[in-house]
């Protein structure tokens, strides 16, 4: 019978295995498929700029000292807190010490943009790999700059002026009925001020979940969007030509000089644009960029015209373009291009930021009226009137 039993429990088992068998996977083999799935799904995110910038500063500092690039990057990894990065740079040090391009190296780990890798490339090719790196890290922190100040000029308001509207729909909705059920409780008829006050609050408290929750799908829709946020801007920079000239002056300013990082070290004019367009990929200027460099490696036009034709640049750009061409100077007129809109959008951004601080402060001083005027105004109106009731 202990026979019998021990059959019966076993015989479970074989279809099992049978099956195991039959699919040709043990279970250690299952494990490393579903754990290689899940590697697959998850998406590999690229180092934050501040990042890369201390890196490209590290390592292109130890490149100046002679120093190869494997053990460059092996001893800027030692006491690294960031341990992704840490994974990242020794894989890339294993490549390269196994005979793989040094931006091909970069590139396999998928946390560096194509920008990047097109500058890393460049460096290489010409024998500059320091001065490419330490060019990565002054553009990066230029491009961090200007970010820092695009944000603080519209995240703050922004912050604000919520926070003033969610105290304006408090006060409608909690305080004012309030103030409306005391005076009905004195029998006092409501007029004038304190009438149009209650009608505001009336449709403040019918209106405010459709506004809220339509304020919160934008948002998101926007957040979300690449494609929605273009349209927006682009409307915004059809009707306020202080946007249009900071936007234009940042967007030129990136490709521009990395442009000029590029050709400088070598690479020829055709690649150079087409790798430039790579940062400024979400705005209109990628495919004119891909298309003017397309007309000026196959049709033989100049690169001033085809970028006159062809892309929406200013036509400032397009002339010191063409002077370079014709000069044989075209390095020193991007140099030229580029301090120039830096120095551009660093103005256009100061006087981006008074107006949109001066906008700030007339919508919270159109706000904070609005909470004294429908709370505390039928108040006094009504006070005599509560008083009479009262007595």
């Amino acid at each position: 019978m202990t026979s019998a039993s021990t059959t019966a429990n076993a015989a479970p088992a074989k279809p099992s295995a049978a099956r195991a068998g039959k699919n040709g996977l043990t279970a250690a083999e299952a494990k490393g498929l579903l754990a290689s799935l899940n590697n697959r799904e998850t998406k590999i995110r690229e180092f934050k700029k501040k990042e890369l910038v201390d890196m490209f500063r590290g390592v292109g500092s130890m490149l100046r000292a002679q120093i190869n690039t494997a053990d460059a990057l092996k001893y800027y990894c030692h006491g690294l807190p960031n341990k992704v990065m840490v994974d990242a740079l020794t894989r890339v040090r294993e490549d390269i010490n196994a005979g793989v391009n040094v931006h091909e190296a970069f590139r396999k780990t998928g946390r560096f943009s194509e920008t990047t890798i097109g500058l890393i490339q460049a460096g290489s090719d010409a024998g500059q790999l320091a001065y490419a790196f330490q060019s990565l890290a002054d553009r990066l922190k230029s491009e961090m700059h200007f970010s820092k100040q695009l944000k603080k000029a519209t995240i703050t308001p922004t912050v604000i002026i919520g926070v003033l509207t969610g105290a304006f729909i408090v006060s409608q909705v909690k305080i004012v009925p309030q103030v409306e059920e005391m005076l009905a409780g004195v029998n006092a008829k409501p007029d004038g001020m304190t009438a149009i006050s209650f009608k505001v609050s009336h449709f403040t408290q019918a209106v405010w979940p459709v506004f809220v929750t339509s304020v919160i799908a934008i948002a998101v829709v926007i957040a979300r969007s690449s494609h929605v946020r273009n349209l927006i801007l682009g409307f915004a920079m059809s009707k306020w030509r202080l946007l249009r000239l900071l936007i234009m002056s940042l967007r030129q300013m990136t490709f521009l000089s990395t442009i000029k990082l590029l050709h400088s070290n070598g690479i020829n004019l055709a690649k150079s644009i087409r790798v430039a367009a790579n940062s400024v990929k979400s705005t209109p200027f990628y495919k004119e960029l891909r298309e003017a460099a397309d007309k000026y490696e196959n049709s033989g036009v100049p690169l001033s015209t085809a970028f006159a034709k062809y892309t929406s640049v200013d036509s400032q750009v397009t002339h010191m373009l063409a002077i370079g061409e014709k000069s044989a100077s075209l390095d020193s007129q991007l140099d030229m291009l580029c301090e120039m809109y830096e120095e551009d959008s660093q103005n256009h951004m100061t006087a981006f930021s008074a107006a949109i601080g001066f906008l700030v402060l007339i919508i919270a001083v159109g706000l904070i009226a609005a909470v004294f005027i429908g709370t505390f105004l039928p108040i006094f109106l009504m006070g005599p009137k509560m008083m009479q009731g009262a007595t």
